[in-house]
This record gives structure tokens, C-alpha cells and sequence, in this order.
């Protein structure tokens, strides 16, 4: 009986010492040390599609257990999605305007530039309207897409026409910049106006045709955490990101510009 007694007790000190060592688990059974996750959403420009994809990878392998989902369109689009009530946690435009719109309007704040982007002619690999220049676009005979004019890259392309002193008269006008890139890629207009990095991501799908410096013209993009955001730890840790030296270098190679 006395054995008995000894190993009883030596099981209750070990039961003991075991309740001890979990002391640092919640009662929910997380550990207390265990980092919050959650998922973010991003609303940004299209033209950021292809950096903000692979940005959004990166982050998550830094960031164990957070999740970013993004939604890609035209800047004015959406902004008025944030104003308007629709989920989100973070906005990166292309434009310090549109941004301002939502800064006023009370749903972000303290926004930071973190890119510039440049304009360029997008023409088919064969070239058939034999585009050389962003003068050629002004011909009637060359079929041009354009984004819409209340669009970043519409408001930039008319920067450049109006540097430039030519008139152009598209046969089309796109949403966003992905769509114009489109039209040229599949042949449908002989030129769009896009941005470099967009015929830097097309490949060989498209041409580029150069535009001068002094004819250019330039949009910086802007990124803000959501004032309404229920994560804005995670919010804010992505917006660090895409401004520390490992986002910086994802934009420089896909051909954005410091601000």
C-alpha cells in the first residue's frame, strides 16, 4: 500500500508540474506569444496587378497566418467603393487625386507616395500602322485606345496630347489601363496609351514606342490604410512593406520609378 502511495503521489506532482508548464496558454488554447493573423483587403490601382500579386506573397511568407486578397481596377472606381461604404483595409492609387477624394471624405488618412509611373505607346509586335511616334496617333487612319478620361491613365495620356499639341481622336475608351493593354494585345486597335511598366509586363505580346522626356508626363501612387479597417495592424504592416527596400525593389524591376 505504502508503494502504492509513493506512486500516486509521484503521478499528482507530475500532473502538477504538467498544469504549470501550460500556464502561458490562453483558455481558448492559443499561446499567448502565438502573433494575431487575419486577412486584409486591398483595393489598388489595375496598373499595380502584377507587383501587388507578387508583393502580396512575399508579405504573407514574412507574415505567417496573414492572408491579403486584392481588388484590382480603375483608381475613381475605386475610390468611390471606399466611399461608399464597401469593405476594405487598404488603397493604393494611381493617382494623389483620387486619393485625396477619399482622404477628404474621411477614409483614409496620412497617405504615403510610394511609386511613379510614366507614359508609353503600346503598339502589336507587327506594328501595322507602322506607329514610330506618340505624334502618329493624331492620324486618322490609326486606330487608338485610350483609357477613360476621369481615369488616371486617361488624365496622364492627356497631359502628354496636350505636351505634345496633337488631338487624337480613340475609337475606344477603357475602364482601366489592363483593358487598353488588351485592345492592343489582341489586335483590336493599332495603339493604346499605358504606362511602361505595363508594356515592360505585356512581353512580347506588345511593342513599345518611346515617348520623349519632355513630352511625357508622369502620375505618382499613392498608398493609405482605411480609417474604417478591422485589421489595421496587418493594414499597416503591408503598407511598411510596399515601402521598405523589399517592396521598393519588386517596383523597380517591373519598371516604376522612386517618388
Amino acid at each position: 500500500m505504502r508503494r502504492f502511495a509513493v506512486i500516486a503521489a509521484g503521478l499528482a506532482a507530475v500532473a502538477v508540474a504538467g498544469c504549470s508548464s501550460s500556464s502561458s496558454t490562453s483558455p481558448s488554447g492559443t499561446s499567448s506569444s502565438k502573433p494575431a493573423t487575419g486577412t486584409i483587403t486591398v483595393l489598388a490601382a489595375a496598373s499595380l496587378t502584377g507587383t501587388f500579386t507578387q508583393l502580396g506573397k512575399q508579405f504573407e511568407s514574412a507574415h505567417p497566418g496573414d492572408t491579403v486578397k486584392f481588388s484590382f481596377g480603375p483608381s475613381d472606381g475605386l475610390a468611390t467603393q471606399i466611399t461608399s461604404g464597401a469593405p476594405a483595409d487598404v488603397f493604393a492609387s494611381a493617382s494623389p487625386t483620387t486619393m485625396d477624394t477619399v482622404v477628404k471624405a474621411g477614409d483614409a488618412s496620412n497617405p504615403q507616395n510610394f511609386a511613379k509611373n510614366t507614359m508609353e505607346v503600346a503598339v502589336p509586335p507587327n506594328n501595322p500602322a507602322k506607329v514610330t511616334s506618340v505624334n502618329d496617333l493624331a492620324k486618322k487612319s490609326v486606330k487608338v485606345a485610350l483609357c477613360q478620361p476621369q481615369v488616371p491613365c486617361g488624365v496622364v495620356a492627356a497631359e502628354v496630347f496636350k505636351n505634345v499639341g496633337i488631338t487624337v481622336k480613340p475609337v475606344t475608351l477603357q475602364p482601366d489601363v489592363k483593358s487598353v493593354l488588351t485592345q492592343v494585345e489582341t489586335g483590336n486597335v493599332d495603339a493604346g496609351m499605358v504606362y511602361v511598366t505595363d508594356v515592360m509586363a505585356a512581353g512580347s505580346k506588345v511593342k513599345g514606342v518611346t515617348i520623349p522626356a519632355n513630352d511625357n508626363a508622369s502620375t505618382l501612387y499613392p498608398i493609405a490604410t482605411i480609417t474604417s479597417s478591422k485589421e489595421k495592424s496587418i493594414a499597416d504592416a503591408f503598407v511598411a512593406y510596399v515601402l521598405s527596400p523589399a517592396g521598393q525593389s519588386v517596383l523597380t524591376a517591373a519598371g516604376f520609378e522612386k517618388p
